[in-house]
């Protein structure tokens, strides 16, 4: 039976990655130990996805594993590995305030375990496509040296700027500037699943995220600014800005938009490639942009307050430029802006909350 295996299956491009793989027709293996939970605590942990799956797919088999460890990853993986044409690499620490707490802890699960990944690959199942969600925390802070201008809501890039109209596109550089803890595992990550490409000829892609969300989305303050925003405004939290004066602006995809583009490489992949991924210039907002449409849509007013302090290495202004992989993949298109994400971000949580919230 075909089979795909999906690392961070419990997450939300994990957990959105299982679903489209399960209506597919593979038999899944889910990898998630929910370390979230360990992260960022039990308000964000995965468990909660985790069941729900193994409850509505039966060809999903998810195991408490961690990736960093790779004699047990063999063991299990190595059963399959005839079967295996998909690999969906989630699993990751995703903050990089987190990071710095514990570089130790964040880059063996980010660099090392995704080199574990990798080698099973090569040693088990070459000719598997290789799908690696990056980040845009891969160019560090060198984005916030782009020509910006301030209106009453946002950030942005000087009209004359050859980023103006589609963002920031792969040509920019990613050494000689401040990426953060935890930006600079997942450049080693990147880089690895790029050379795994070119020196091994296998099918791997770096998928080079702006913010990934949904309405799966396990938001935490350090992680998940759509999905704990819209938290906040449910439950009367009060939400804090870190810098920027709340005008640091952000493309936001729809999980739902992203795992598409990862089954649209799998079915045609071109190996070592890498793409810019994001809302881009269909989907973005600065955060005081996200608390408006939150209030608009609850009727309620949003408590929050602006901490001059900007998180170190934080982007001021990021809008992906997607154009490459439209070039590549011309039948892919967005089905969701930010409204339609906030929107569904909403009734998920309220649901989750049990008709709790404020």
């Amino acid at each position: 039976m075909k089979t795909a295996v999906v690392t961070g299956s419990g997450g939300l491009i994990g957990s959105e990655t299982v679903r489209r793989c399960a209506k597919e027709g593979f038999l899944v293996l889910g990898i998630d130990n929910d370390m979230r939970s360990y992260f960022f605590g039990d308000q964000a942990s995965t468990r909660w996805l985790s069941d729900s799956l193994q409850e509505q797919y039966e060809n999903f088999i998810p195991h408490k594993l961690d990736i960093r460890d790779y004699a047990k990853l063999e063991k299990l993986l190595r059963e399959h590995a005839g079967d295996i044409e998909l690999i969906v690499h989630c699993a990751a620490q995703p903050s990089h305030d987190w990071a710095a707490k514990e570089p130790l802890t964040d880059f063996s699960v980010n660099a090392n375990g995704t080199l574990n990944l990798l080698e099973f690959t090569r040693q088990y199942a070459p000719r598997a496509t290789f799908i690696f969600t990056s980040t845009n925390k891969v160019y560090g802070d060198l984005p916030n040296t782009l020509p910006l201008i301030e209106t009453a809501t946002r950030w942005e890039v000087q009209p004359d700027h050859p980023y103006a109209e589609q963002g920031v596109d792969e040509s920019m550089p990613i050494d000689k500037c401040k990426h953060s803890v935890f930006g600079a595992s997942k450049v080693a990550a990147d880089i690895m699943v790029q050379e795994y490409g070119r020196y091994f000829d296998m099918n791997t892609v770096c998928f080079r995220g702006g913010c990934l969300t949904g309405p799966d989305h396990s938001g935490a303050q350090l992680h998940g600014f759509l999905s704990y925003l819209a938290k906040c405004v449910l439950t009367g939290t009060e939400y804090t800005v870190f810098g920027y004066k709340g005008k640091q602006v952000r493309d936001n995809i729809h999980s739902k938009d992203l795992v598409e583009c990862f089954m649209h490489y799998h079915k045609n992949p071109r190996p070592a490639e890498v793409y810019n991924i994001g809302g881009s210039r269909h989907s973005n907002c600065s955060v005081l942009e996200a608390i408006g449409i939150c209030e608009e849509m609850t009727g309620k007013r949003m408590k929050y307050s602006i901490d001059n302090a900007n998180r170190s290495g934080d982007h001021i202004w990021w809008i992906s430029d997607v154009s490459r992989f439209r070039s590549h993949y011309p039948e892919w298109n967005y089905t969701h802006d930010v409204k339609s994400i906030i929107g569904e971000i909403m009734t998920g949580l309220d649901k989750r909350l049990g008709g709790k919230s404020c």
